[in-house]
């Protein structure tokens, strides 16, 4: 009687226990685990069905369960520093927990890998770009004129500029895109702001923060930034406008220059054809209290 108590309980504790998974999205990240003795799995497929069975177990069982992506390179680092065996799933288990502080994931609410995954990419890649956009702000320093920290300026002068933006583009939900011109890649931010019942933005504090960050990278090393914004309301086709950054002001972009922008593949340069039930908009400037170069440092 008394184990079977004590099973109970220990069955009820299970379902307050979060976990996470850190799990090998892709198959080269894959192939490169399979080197340690100790991992052994054979086949991504497989390996992918298997972590579904059991996200799946754990979920019927009432658990919350969290999945981020397991890097094979940042763990091989981590073992190095941490003077561990990378060969051992006792390191896996400790940089997996190493993960759920400070890395990117995704909750586990039933959907499907397939449809889940693509999400942890994207909140990988995200993450990845706000950490480089701050270094890069962080690197900048002061300015040899004035004494002024360079990142810091930029992200208030961003930060004013997307309250700008918001305020200025009329009624209904807006979606934003911001590309900044970087080695190696270019940085790309998007925001996402609904409207409560009496027009004020709702926004999502992290993607507010990144976006912004994004911006101010352009505002601080003067790169040829676009920004582009889609507004949405009920009864009126959707809205697309767009605006260059110059200085640090938001120089709008014509109708046609918008067309062009969203009817060309960033790719291939192959023309695209135009949605049906968009207009394609001039903007009104953004920012046009400011200097006309901005603040040179």
């Amino acid at each position: 009687m008394a184990r079977t108590q004590h099973t109970t309980m220990r069955r009820a504790l299970r379902r307050e226990v979060a976990g996470t998974i850190g799990l090998l999205a892709d198959e080269d990240d894959f192939a490169a685990m399979r080197r340690y003795r100790t991992f052994t799995f054979d086949d991504h497929k497989t390996y992918l069905r298997q972590a579904e069975g059991l996200l799946r177990s754990l979920a019927s069982e009432g658990g919350h369960t969290t999945i981020a992506l397991f890097d094979p390179e940042e763990y091989e680092e981590y073992c190095a520093e941490a003077g561990l065996d990378p060969d051992a799933p006792a390191s896996r288990t400790r940089f997996t927990a190493e993960l759920a502080a400070i890395g990117p994931t995704v909750p586990y609410d039933g959907q499907p890998l397939s449809a889940l995954l693509p999400d942890l990419v994207d909140e990988a890649v995200r993450q990845a770009t706000w950490e480089y956009a701050t270094m890069l702000l962080a690197r900048l320093g002061t300015c040899a004129v004035c004494g002024e920290d360079i990142g810091r300026a930029a992200f208030g002068r961003a930060a004013d500029l997307l309250v700008q933006l918001l305020d200025t583009s009329g009624p209904g939900t807006r979606h934003l895109v911001c590309s900044v011109p970087a080695a190696p890649e270019t940085l790309l931010a998007a925001l996402h702001a609904a409207q409560d019942t009496e027009g004020n933005a709702q926004l999502d504090e992290t993607e507010a923060l990144e976006f912004t960050t994004v911006l101010a990278v352009g505002i601080a090393t003067h790169s040829a930034a676009g920004l582009v914004m889609r507004t949405t309301a009920d009864g009126r086709p959707d809205r697309v406008q767009g605006w260059r950054l110059h200085g640090d002001r938001l120089l709008p972009l014509t109708a046609a220059e918008v067309f062009d922008a969203y009817c060309t593949d960033a790719v291939s340069g192959d023309l695209v054809a135009p949605e049906s039930g968009v207009d394609y908009c001039a903007a009104p400037p953004i920012g046009d209290d400011a200097p006309e170069e901005g603040h040179r440092h």
